[in-house]
């Protein structure tokens, strides 16, 4: 009797998991949460602790690692997450650099990728690769179009630019050189440094030599504020604008006083209890801020997590639909249901704004996705 008991025990155990009742969804998430991004990186993975571990009745896992802001670890995580792991979807990494080359794993392995990097070059143009890949920030065409029309309407003429000698500072450049004559503005320098560069003096005393009206400085985390206070050291006394990558209290923190006035664009969830009642992504970025001061104290949220978040909302909206397809998770149907669910998401509130996504469109963010912020008395103050 005992070997045709296992047998039927066996048989039962098969056809649960034929049923699906027993397949788990798996998540591979790469946050920078050491390393010169770990201001970004660390809200990010507090907020996967919030995340739903049931969607449509399946049990979820997001397995989080840590890529250090390091290209080559972030690459190797990926890896991990679809050979050993077998994950439906991967999601990261915090930084761009780290975003734009794990590209290639998600592509090769068919699994779609959800950055919380910013650039558009992560999901532009939708080719054969990049099929597979959408982003929650908003990208920095918006966010350019945002600083020049608030520059010229300042009065702003002449504009010194610093940014990351990287694919950030990069594509924040090009993006704002784009829209910058458009706005009557004239880029008069243009200077770069590392993320873990301790002196800017050589670039600060160029950037002055120009005599700017207004400087934007392009880097993120608390890297972004030694430009900003190396030009206050040296009397810089014109405006001073940073891009959405400084959004986040460690920048208020390290900049202290020195980065009092600045202005910069914003996701909602910044400033959200400053918002106007009918903002469309004011309830779902109220409900994000309560969850994360709930678990990690009052005045802690930051963008980089509403990122996070935003990337868990889309999973949330993409998985029931793809499981009605009844392929099972963990397998490459899966996986292909999962990419054109999230293809298909139409006007989903999130903490960032609304998302409507498409064949030609892996942001799916518009301008309901970006306010512009200005720091007053080391807070964040709502510009309209």
């Amino acid at each position: 009797m005992k070997p045709m008991i296992r047998s039927l025990l066996a048989l039962a155990a098969s056809s649960l998991l034929a049923a699906g009742a027993l397949a788990d969804i798996n998540v591979g998430v790469t946050v920078s949460a050491t390393g010169p991004a770990a201001s970004l990186g660390i809200p990010e993975k507090n907020t996967f602790t919030l995340l739903p571990t049931t969607i449509a009745g399946q049990k979820v896992n997001y397995i989080v690692l840590d890529d250090a802001s390091d290209t080559t670890q972030a690459v190797a995580n990926t890896r991990k997450f679809l050979t050993e792991h077998k994950v439906d979807v991967v999601i990261g990494s915090t930084v761009t650099p780290n975003s734009l080359a794990m590209i290639d794993v998600v592509a090769e392995g068919q699994t779609p990728m959800i950055s919380m990097a910013a650039s558009a070059r992560i999901v532009e143009p939708v080719d054969a690769k990049k099929r597979w890949v959408f982003k929650t920030p908003q990208n920095d065409i918006m966010m350019a179009l945002a600083i020049a029309t608030h520059m010229a309407a300042q009065g702003v003429k002449s504009v010194g630019f610093i940014g990351f000698a990287d694919a950030y500072g990069e594509g924040w450049y090009g993006e704002f050189n784009k829209i910058a004559g458009i706005k009557g503005l004239n880029i008069v320098a243009n200077e770069r440094y590392a993320r873990t560069d301790t002196s800017v003096t050589g670039q600060v005393l160029k950037l002055m030599a120009a005599k700017p009206e207004a400087i934007l400085i392009a880097g993120s985390g608390t890297p972004a504020a030694l430009p900003q206070k190396t030009l206050k050291e040296r009397g810089y006394s014109g405006k001073i604008y940073q891009t959405h990558g400084v959004a986040n209290n460690d920048f208020l923190r390290v900049g202290g006083k020195d980065v009092e006035g600045t202005f910069l664009p914003s996701g909602p969830v910044l400033v959200v209890a400053q918002l106007p009642a009918d903002h469309p992504a004011k309830k779902s970025a109220s409900d994000y801020v309560a969850k994360y001061e709930a678990a990690f104290g009052k005045g802690t949220v930051s963008t980089f997590g509403g990122h996070a978040w935003d990337a868990g909302q889309l999973l949330a909206a993409a998985i029931p639909a793809a499981l009605k397809t009844k392929a099972q998770p963990g397998t490459p149907a899966f996986r292909a249901a999962l990419r054109d669910a999230l293809e298909g998401v139409k006007e989903l509130p999130v903490a960032h704004g609304v998302f409507n996504m498409s064949p030609n469109d892996h942001l799916g963010l518009d301008q309901r996705a970006r306010v512009m912020v200005k720091i007053e008395n080391g807070t964040w103050k709502y510009a309209p």
